[in-house]
């Protein structure tokens, strides 16, 4: 998801906690799924407070209060915790600049694609991130998915392709869609690319670690920028501003609750409600959804991701059942 990640990281930074041993027991996998739904809906709520923004400041000075005001709600996490400041050591300070780089990319990438596309089309965009893992992981992790993980990607493609098809409509393309789909095509690519140093990160760096220093590094990131134009915000974008990063903190902790309470697999199918709740958004506050075709395009991308994690679930049970054979 865009600012996400999941992202992400991607912006959305959802792909920064690594999946935990999960905990067995169904009471636990509903605290989860009930965790991850808020997280979903916290993610979109991020956007739509980054789109609102978008109008009046520049992408340096969103990134900035994007990072700088999850920080608090990191670390009040952290403090209960009682991981803080435990948690800020870390052995791998050069695989966090390396993080940071890709999934500062991700971000700006994802508030340029928020400031010109729909929240659905941008939500959807993010989705391509777990799809364009599969390439990723192939090449620098040696991984070896099967085929129904790259049937996924290349259909998840297609439906790219489906969403560009209105900005070709009429005498001239629609530049703004032009725009936007590019941007979260490349907020797509960084964000795997994050996905890849984020597996290298996980080996030593526990969850809070690695979110408390992507906000850090991001925010004086976006500070770097202020030479070059920020603006005196009004009260409403200002608080715009800071509504996106107290819900993009919220939605790192609970992610990171959910997923000590449940498995990535179990919870995999409730993060597409983010889509669900972008729309919704979309109705109830601009006014608009996207055409026909954006969306079925959309949800391509959204089913053609849902089907990696669903793959490799039924894949692990399969396998546990071979010894009994």
């Amino acid at each position: 998801m865009p600012g996400q990640t999941p992202d992400p990281s991607a912006g959305s930074h959802a792909d920064s906690v690594p999946d935990p041993s999960p905990v067995p027991s169904s009471s636990g996998n509903s605290a989860g799924i009930m965790l991850r739904l808020v997280s979903a809906g916290l993610f979109v709520v991020m956007s739509l407070f980054v789109r609102l923004a978008s109008a009046e400041a520049p992408v340096g000075q969103i990134v900035f209060f994007r990072s700088a005001f999850a920080i608090p709600p990191i670390v009040a996490y952290l403090m209960w915790r009682r991981q803080f400041p435990s948690a800020l050591r870390t052995r791998q300070p050069v695989g966090h600049l390396k993080r940071n780089f890709y999934g500062g990319m991700a971000m700006v990438l994802s508030f340029v694609s928020l400031a010109y596309l729909p929240l659905a089309l941008a939500t959807a965009l993010g989705f391509l991130a777990p799809l364009l893992a599969v390439p990723a992981a192939m090449l620098f992790l040696r991984e070896r998915p099967g085929a129904v993980a790259i049937g996924a990607a290349l259909i998840g493609f297609a439906g790219v392709l489906l969403m560009l098809v209105p900005a070709f409509e009429g005498p001239t393309p629609d530049h703004g869609t032009l725009i936007g789909v590019a941007a979260g095509l490349a907020m797509a690519f960084a964000t795997a690319a994050g996905r890849v140093q984020i597996k290298t990160l996980t080996a030593t760096e526990a969850p809070g670690t690695i979110a408390f220093y992507f906000a850090l590094l991001c925010a004086l990131g976006g500070l770097a920028s202020w030479p070059f134009g920020w603006v005196t915000p009004s009260g409403f974008s200002l608080a715009c501003l800071i509504g996106a990063g107290v819900s993009g903190g919220l939605a790192h902790i609970t992610m990171t609750e959910a997923m000590a309470r449940a498995s990535v697999s179990t919870q995999a199918p409730f993060d597409y409600t983010a889509m669900l709740w972008a729309l919704i958004l979309d109705a109830a506050i601009f006014g608009v959804l996207p055409s026909p075709v954006s969306l079925a395009g959309a949800f391509v991308i959204a089913a053609s991701a849902l089907v990696i994690p669903l793959a490799g679930r039924f894949h692990a049970r399969s396998a546990a059942l071979d010894p009994a054979r």
